[in-house]
């Protein structure tokens, strides 16, 4: 099954069992038009170009029993309804000590690769695992995609969901990336379409998995970056580095215990984080390991800047295949 067509099964499977959950957002009619052609338009809602407003009225909706699902568009323009999320559903349930919830959902497109430029492509996961009370998840496969979109939809408190639109491929094509004869486009297969069950378990949260065993240094990522990593560890394999690929699965909660059982195996740790580099995953990952008592070799590939429009300039900025080779081959020359 294709990575998009997983998020969609599961969440079909999801609501045939609950009649609570129901989809918003901008041209969802058009790009769940399955969905909207099984349960009806008042359970696949389009509405107005106004983020601020359908994820406030979400936020009351969650609150009076519902479980919405906020689709919204590209994770870029979260930015326009961050006082839905900052101050009102991530505080919710610790200013109400527990007698409010807000079972939300938002999912949304993330990430580059493709030529669209900073306010399009971003992934910002780190900057929306900072608030606490909202939980941020990021698969890389369909098996998961469809798995972690079922365990959103069971949280009593915020979910962040995250696909990347070089996995999640039909937005590459929604948004014109496909049409681009000029520039190439680094899709990874695997994590594009791959085996699904045949009928979907929750993935839980929290807990990340080794895609790739290894014994000279462990590279940690989510989403493209863990196809970016495992590329790159075939490259470093002819080198004779053998590296450990961790895929995060999710931002928050963030898998700790894994990180350290791996580094503790191979004393090196590379975090490939397609976010940017200030302030954000790659050095709460460093931090958190240090505090647990590690010593380790520590390096990191991460977005440096804002993401520039040109590909050549794009893929200086953005992490690649390139600079986790050369990272994790100098991070041991060290």
């Amino acid at each position: 099954m294709r990575f998009a067509q997983a998020i969609e099964s599961a969440l079909a499977q999801a609501m045939a069992k609950d009649e609570s959950i129901f989809i918003l957002g901008e041209d969802v009619h058009t790009l769940r038009v399955n969905l909207l052609t099984r349960f009806g338009a008042d359970r696949v809602k389009s509405t107005p170009i106004s983020e601020s407003a359908f994820l406030g009225a979400a936020v009351t909706a969650a609150m009076a029993g519902l479980r919405p699902v906020v689709e919204i568009m590209l994770v870029d323009f979260i930015g326009v309804a961050m006082d839905a999320i900052l101050n009102h559903a991530a505080k919710i349930a610790s200013f109400s000590g527990g007698k409010w919830h807000v079972p939300l959902v938002i999912r949304a497109a993330c990430g580059g690769g493709y030529g669209d430029a900073g306010q399009h492509e971003q992934s910002l996961w780190g900057w929306l695992a900072h608030i606490p009370g909202i939980n941020v998840v990021v698969p890389s496969n369909p098996s998961d995609a469809g798995g972690l979109m079922l365990t959103a939809l069971s949280q009593q408190e915020p979910v962040i969901y995250l696909e990347h639109k070089l996995l999640a491929d039909y937005w590459r094509d929604y948004l014109g990336g496909t049409s681009r004869s000029n520039i190439s486009i680094n899709v990874p297969a695997a994590g594009v379409e791959g085996e699904v069950p045949d009928h979907w378990e929750p993935v839980p949260l929290g807990k990340s998995t080794v895609v790739k065993k290894g014994k000279d240094i462990t590279i940690a990522s989510a989403a493209v970056g863990v196809h970016q990593s495992i590329e790159a560890a075939s490259i470093l394999e002819k080198e004779g580095i053998s590296a450990e690929i961790i895929d995060l699965r999710s931002i928050v909660p963030l898998d700790i215990e894994g990180l350290v059982a791996s580094v503790k195996k191979t004393g090196a740790l590379l975090v490939v984080d397609e976010d940017y580099k200030m302030f954000g995953l790659s050095g709460e990952i460093c931090a958190s390991l240090k505090e647990s008592g590690l010593t380790f070799k520590y390096g990191r590939v991460c977005t440096e800047t804002t993401i520039p429009f040109a590909r050549a300039l794009e893929d200086q900025v953005l992490p690649n295949t390139k600079r986790i080779v050369d990272e994790s081959t100098k991070l041991l020359k060290a």
